[in-house]
């Protein structure tokens, strides 16, 4: 009889987030609130907000961009949406947007907001937890 398995300890996850123009998705990052902790200068930085991270790579492939989607689980989904609003009047940022918050019908109320090169962020408030 086999040993049942145990989960092996991981310390962190850190996903691979497509940019087509590097530099303008990287502002658009630090201007929402990210912090860049790390670059090699050569197309790859580690963003931070709230001791979570990604790397973000001067790497694109529209149907992986257009596809590729974050949950960030936050206090007030309205209170990030008046916040990107701020942050796409005051700059240049491609084709990022911002729809308004909506609650949605599995429990919690979304922010969807789309980066420079169509990456999907859910700012996602969730109800009843």
């Amino acid at each position: 009889m086999d040993e049942p398995r145990r989960p092996l300890p991981v310390e962190d996850v850190r996903p691979f987030v497509p940019a087509e123009d590097f530099a303008v998705s990287r502002r658009f990052y630090e201007a929402l609130g990210w912090s860049m902790v790390w670059t090699d200068d050569e197309g790859l930085a580690m963003m931070e907000l709230g001791g979570h991270r990604f790397m973000l790579q001067d790497h694109y492939v529209r149907d992986w961009a257009e596809n590729f989607m974050i949950t960030v689980v936050v206090d007030d989904a309205a209170v990030w949406y008046r916040h990107v609003i701020s942050v796409l009047t005051d700059g240049d940022y491609g084709g990022a947007r911002v729809a308004e918050p909506r609650r949605e019908e599995w429990g919690a109320t979304v922010t969807y907001v789309w980066d420079p090169c169509g990456v999907l962020l859910h700012f996602t408030q969730w109800h009843d937890r």
